[in-house]
């Protein structure tokens, strides 16, 4: 759903100040800042933007934390308990093996770049999501905006499609992850919903069939009188942010370029077996359709990897559906030449743990995990980062959540150090910790 939500705080474009912004600012002289260098040194952070590399990214997000051990960081020489029941296999890249349940990631190695290295130290599912889609840590309720919503933020818009999708919906356990946090509702997601339904239709985007589209301009003539009035309220930022959504919203509605972008049932049936009859493989042919026609930030979530108990015949379903569909979007993105402006990142919130515990599970396990990048100048067919023999611990290149955060935001050609405001005017940058990638690309 494509949410109309009010702004918190009526959060103004920055610089633009109000006598309020100025008092605060001239406040700072005491500490030697004056409201010049202050939009001085702002200013400075927009022309530091690094350029863009990528035009897209496609966030592929495995909620609950995949198994690295038994897909893409198998130990064959540990004991029973660790290197669980699955054998490697030989991929197209000499000397990288993966998960036997893995056949056409295997044949697909060679277009992405495999990270064994993943780590930070927080194993709470809700705290180490946000963290890891945000780039910040925080608490479990989602203090720092998405990556996702902070692309939206800076890039905006690109013609009728919404900037930052998620498919079928945000990552959720108790409650739902990767939302915009104190940058406001226009910049959450756009919900798709389940692209594998029979009857999909993309809430919002879709006509009621006995309406015909000269009524809904007439609606919205209505719509834009209400609004006028309300546009007469001096200083009601939150009217005008409604304004700004609902005039993008009802410009998606009555737009076929839009509503073509859905149209999933437009591709040709042996396309969508080759991703698979599934929700993950529909949502990553939908994700392809969407960074083709300009959207900037789309998450797939695929979640259902919290495999605390007979992990064996959970991934005996969940593996081959990920491989179906993960290695159709990736050699789908390389045959039409999207690879060139397209980063694709594909990880969960932490791995699982080295020991396969009494109920044949795994648990939750931070300090090891495994990541797979491709597109956008990210050198494939390369292993980054190792583990140790019971893959418990990075032992070379470790990456946090800020250095992955660093790499998708420099990729689209934003400053990681950049400041944004909260609600009541306080500067703090995107990201405070982290660093590019730059392994990634040599």
């Amino acid at each position: 759903m494509f949410d109309l939500t009010f702004h918190p705080g009526g959060v103004r474009p920055y610089p633009t100040l109000c006598r309020r912004d100025a008092l605060r600012v001239g406040g700072l002289s005491a500490f030697g800042l004056s409201a010049a260098a202050l939009l001085r040194a702002e200013a400075t952070r927009a022309a530091d933007a690094p350029a863009p590399r990528a035009k897209s990214v496609v966030l592929v997000y495995l909620g609950g934390g995949l198994s690295h051990h038994d897909s893409f960081d198998l130990k064959p020489d540990a004991s029973a308990e660790v290197r669980g029941q699955y054998r490697p296999i030989a991929s197209n890249v000499a000397g990288l093996d993966v998960g036997e349940l893995l056949p056409r990631m295997a044949q697909t190695m060679d277009k992405v770049c495999l990270v064994r290295s993943g780590a930070h130290n927080n194993d709470h599912h809700e705290t180490a999501t946000n963290w890891v889609m945000s780039g910040r840590f925080g608490s479990a309720f989602g203090d720092w905006p998405a990556l996702g919503a902070v692309a939206a933020h800076e890039l905006g818009f690109s013609g009728e499609l919404p900037p930052y999708v998620s498919i079928p919906r945000n990552p959720s356990f108790t409650w739902e992850l990767g939302r915009s946090a104190f940058l406001g509702g226009r910049y959450e997601s756009f919900k798709a919903g389940d692209p594998n339904d029979a009857n999909f239709r993309v809430r919002d985007l879709s006509l009621p069939g006995a309406i015909a589209e000269s009524r809904v301009a007439r609606r919205q003539s209505l719509l834009e009188a209400v609004d006028g009035l309300a546009r007469g309220i001096e200083g009601n930022d939150q009217i005008l942010a409604y304004d700004e959504y609902q005039q993008r919203a009802a410009s998606m509605v009555l737009s076929g370029k839009a509503r073509e972008a859905f149209a999933i049932d437009q591709e040709p049936a042996e396309r969508r077996d080759r991703f698979g009859r599934t929700t993950f493989g529909q949502s990553c042919l939908l994700a392809r359709r969407l960074v083709e026609r300009g959207v900037r930030y789309v998450t797939i979530n695929y979640g259902g990897w919290d495999h605390h108990a007979k992990i064996f015949p959970s991934l005996d379903k969940k593996l081959p559906e990920f491989d179906q569909g993960f290695s159709a979007l990736v050699t789908d993105l390389h045959e039409r030449g999207l690879t060139k402006d397209t980063l694709v990142v594909c990880m969960g919130e932490f791995g699982r743990t080295p020991k396969i515990n009494k109920d044949q599970g795994r648990d939750h396990w931070a300090p090891a995990a495994s990541l797979l990048f491709c597109g956008a100048g990210v050198r494939t067919g390369q292993v980054l980062g190792s583990t140790d023999r019971d893959g418990a611990y990075t032992t070379s290149k470790p990456f946090a959540p800020a250095d992955v955060g660093c790499t998708i935001l420099e990729s689209l050609g934003i400053n990681p150090r950049k400041h944004l405001h909260t609600p009541d005017g306080r500067p703090v940058e995107i990201l405070d910790t982290g660093n590019f990638m730059s392994e990634l690309f040599v």
